[in-house]
């Protein structure tokens, strides 16, 4: 509850879960590595930087979600304060810059471990380890499609988008057998969902998800993660309740989806082609929420404003306004055109093989010195 919060959710992730940690997660990590011929990193892993810069191993850092790739010229949507964004494109390159410096300023204070650390080292103060800190200046990769964010000028040195590396199996490759059954009893349904974090605070969103969907008289998938967020309202045939779904299969079958925002649950409805609903919580969600509206394929509802009335609603101005279909379909086409994973595979490859041959290069001479 407390990472999703709102107001609270970032400060409580990195200030007390993330930092504290940083040491152990250095020491767990310098061992994990031992051996290892290149180390590729997570947003998160604070101690990962550390590592390369210490070790001087090759290092690529990865970003997952827009919102972790700053822009003066296409700047991120604040969490609390998604107002402001209109301000800050309105504003232009220099407000942009001004507001990421004040929020790096407000994130100082976080810090002060991490840097401490840092010190102990022997190592400079670099970068802010939650903004430019975290790309690797080898390589670093974006690991979405440019349908949701275009290249900027601005971006780190050697940043490479690759389209989204999509993985939905969850241990499984198809859909279990009475979801196959329900979507082929009747027309395509509305699929609610809320990814792999927000589900563990769904509150109400089912119960107005089931209400909206009737108020439309429409069939809907309700992908509630656990049994805690069963409905407890006995539900008609027209609405299917599973646990899990993977979203490669069945999105396609869907003619809409109501879903909370995060970068990967976004990247799939795209790569389906289908109009979405997003009801973000926090951190990149209301950013990925703006960027898929500004699109042409999505609306988006405050978390707080989700009434079964309001999502019905916006749902009917989705599925009776032919554009969106069109502009999602089109935007399905141009991820679907893209293989993230084998583009990121073939760039962490590529430095492997330039790694080798430096080292081939610096050993020859050395080994024909020693037969001379």
């Amino acid at each position: 509850d407390k990472i999703m919060d709102l107001r609270k959710g970032a400060e409580y992730l990195f200030r007390d879960l993330l930092i504290p940690a940083v040491r152990q997660s250095y020491t767990d990590l310098e061992m994990a590595m031992r051996g290892a011929e290149m180390l590729i990193t997570h947003p998160i892993t604070l101690a990962g930087p550390l590592v390369a810069q210490k070790t001087g191993i090759p290092w690529v850092s990865t970003v997952l979600a827009p919102a972790s790739l700053w822009s003066d010229y296409d700047p991120f949507v604040p969490p609390t304060a998604p107002w402001l964004h209109g301000l800050l494109r309105l504003g232009g390159p220099r407000a942009a810059s001004l507001f990421q410096r004040l929020f790096e300023g407000l994130t100082a204070s976080w810090l002060q471990p991490f840097y401490e650390f840092q010190r102990e080292l022997g190592l400079p103060q670099g970068e802010n380890p939650l903004f430019a800190g975290q790309y690797s200046p080898q390589l670093n990769l974006g690991l979405f499609s440019s349908v949701l964010y275009r290249p900027q000028a601005d971006w780190p040195v050697n940043t490479v988008l690759t389209g989204f590396p999509f993985y939905d199996r969850n241990g499984g490759s198809q859909l279990e057998p009475e979801l196959q059954r329900f979507l082929d009893s009747g027309p395509a349904p509305i699929v609610f969902t809320l990814g792999s974090a927000a589900v563990h605070v769904a509150g109400d969103f089912f119960r107005e998800s089931v209400a909206a969907a009737k108020m439309l008289k429409r069939r809907a998938v309700l992908l509630i993660g656990s049994e805690r967020n069963r409905p407890a309202v006995p539900l008609p045939e027209s609405i299917g309740v599973f646990n899990y779904a993977p979203y490669g299969e069945l999105l396609p079958r869907a003619a809409a989806m109501v879903h909370q925002g995060g970068v990967g649950t976004t990247g799939q409805g795209l790569r389906a082609g289908i109009p979405m609903l997003v009801m973000p919580y926090n951190h990149d969600q209301p950013d990925n929420a703006a960027r898929v509206t500004r699109l042409g394929v999505a609306r988006t509802i405050k978390r707080s404003g989700y009434t079964a009335a309001k999502a019905a609603t916006e749902l009917k101005e989705l599925l009776e306004n032919p554009a969106y279909a069109q502009r999602a379909s089109e935007a399905g086409r141009r991820v679907r055109a893209e293989n993230g994973a084998a583009a990121a595979v073939e760039l962490i490859a590529q430095k492997l093989r330039e790694k080798r041959r430096k080292e081939t290069a610096i050993t020859a001479p050395l080994e024909l010195s020693a037969v001379a």
